[in-house]
């Protein structure tokens, strides 16, 4: 994206938020989806338009889990490890995606491809254990079946078996 276009979009979201500091989460979010994360110069362009010191903005980007200061992975993969999902197996699952994708769990740079990220609870605890890959809920992998769970691995795009 051109970058003229980006300070655009940014300066015209801060307006349509009346310039108001107690907006900076929500423009965060939407400076956000803009990019996929948030680089230094937006965050720059968001403390000056909204009058906020950089410091404040960058409290608020670096303390909420939810927003990115670095760009993400082309894939990203986040494996339940809430009960239910724990208890049917998460934690032996995501050592395997470790394994397979040649990440640690929960670091954001991943292999440059993928990341591999634990989330509390997906809500789909019926169906667990539980991925979401590129958005999309992978239900009830069967964990008990190795050659079936490779396959429906590699399916996914989620590597080799180790």
């Amino acid at each position: 994206m051109v970058e003229g276009s980006a300070t655009t979009r940014t300066s015209r979201l801060i307006r349509q938020h009346r310039g108001r500091a107690d907006a900076l989460i929500e423009v965060l979010h939407q400076v956000q989806e803009m990019h996929g994360y948030l680089p230094r110069s937006a965050l720059d362009q968001v403390a000056q338009e909204l009058h906020l010191p950089h410091a404040t903005v960058m409290g608020v980007a670096s303390f909420y889990h939810l927003f990115r200061l670095k760009a993400p992975t082309a894939h990203r993969c986040a494996i339940c490890l809430g009960t239910a999902c724990f208890v049917k197996g998460g934690a032996e699952l995501a050592s395997l995606l470790e394994r397979r994708l040649g990440v640690r769990l929960d670091d954001p740079a991943g292999n440059g491809e993928w990341a591999l990220e634990h989330v509390s609870c997906l809500g789909a605890c019926g169906q667990a254990p539980v991925l979401v890959v590129d958005g999309a809920l992978e239900p009830k992998l069967p964990l008990d079946d190795p050659a079936g769970l490779d396959q429906r691995l590699q399916q996914l795009g989620l590597g080799e078996a180790p």
